[in-house]
């Protein structure tokens, strides 16, 4: 692999990510705020840069995975940023969850240097990013994709692309929208169970086989009952996703009922347990109103990977 990627963003999603990338033989160049998040990399011979300046300088496509649009848009538009250091035919990767109308903006400061956009969020969880199996979603010019679509195999176990820069972002919300729904479904559903005297752990299962099974019930239940709560998502990535949904809801016309309801919900868990707590904790607050928690013997305190 010639193109010379770097990576910026190494959080519980991105490190996955940018190991991927370094696995499949890319060269690579990563930075983060926190120095010590590049060290596993290192190691394993990327080089670790010591500015967002001196990744791009390196690079011929950058990758942000970052936790908020604010976020994004400093390390790629300020001063000494991803846009004054990559040089002219470069790309721009966003794979953050991010707004569609920040990212268009971005895009359009890109154009004017020569520098194409593309973005990718992703959906699955880190698990499955520690695997190679996240899902990515691809929005940008076909071509610019093409050209990175083995980047993106790398990282990815499907890969979809959407469409125009931007539709990537739309259909990433509605994914998290619906996660976040089950998440609260999954929760009052095994109360009922635990209160009506059915062994959590046959539930469990009983769902699973079931039609009302999710893929939220197979993998942050199981985590709900074993108490760690531990998705490597925070109540803070949980709140900035559901306002993106409550904001598309408006501009597109849709009622999100379902969606508001459980944006609601979330505003009470945080203020509960905070941003950083993990967002699965939502179940925790049923729990405590209860008066009972939702225990079952035999599963993990995290998901392995996948």
């Amino acid at each position: 692999m010639t193109m010379r990627i770097g990576y910026i963003g190494l959080g519980a999603l991105g490190r996955h990510l940018a190991g991927s990338l370094l696995q499949a033989g890319f060269p690579l160049t990563v930075y983060d705020v926190d120095a010590s998040c590049s060290v596993d990399l290192g190691r394993a011979g990327a080089t670790c840069a010591g500015s967002i300046a001196e990744t791009a300088r390196a690079s011929d496509t950058i990758i942000t995975c970052l936790p908020s649009p604010e976020a994004v848009a400093s390390v790629v538009a300020e001063e000494g940023g991803v846009l004054e250091a990559l040089a002219p035919g470069g790309a721009w990767i966003d794979m953050s969850t991010n707004d569609s109308h920040e990212l268009q903006r971005l895009a359009t400061l890109a154009a004017a240097r020569g520098i194409e956009t593309l973005e990718a969020p992703v959906t699955g969880g880190v698990h499955r990013a520690a695997a190679g199996m996240i899902t990515v979603l691809v929005g940008g010019k076909q071509e610019v994709y093409e050209k990175h679509r083995p980047a993106f195999d790398a990282m990815g176990g499907r890969v979809f692309y959407i469409g125009a820069l931007g539709q990537a972002s739309v259909i990433k919300v509605i994914t998290n929208m619906l996660a976040f729904i089950h998440l609260v479904a999954d929760g009052e559903a095994l109360m009922l169970a635990k209160k009506g005297g059915i062994d959590l752990k046959l539930a469990w299962d009983v769902i699973k086989a079931s039609s009302g099974n999710s893929f939220v019930h197979e993998t942050e239940g199981q985590l709900i009952l074993n108490g760690s709560y531990n998705i490597n998502f925070t109540m803070d990535l949980a709140r900035k996703d559901l306002y993106f949904a409550h904001q598309m809801g408006r501009e597109f016309g849709v009622p999100l009922e379902l969606g508001g309801l459980t944006e609601q919900i979330f505003a009470r868990a945080r203020a509960m347990y905070g941003g950083g707590a993990q967002s699965p904790m939502v179940v925790k607050m049923l729990e405590e109103a209860v008066g009972t928690d939702l225990r079952a013997p035999g599963f993990p305190a995290e998901l392995a990977p996948e």
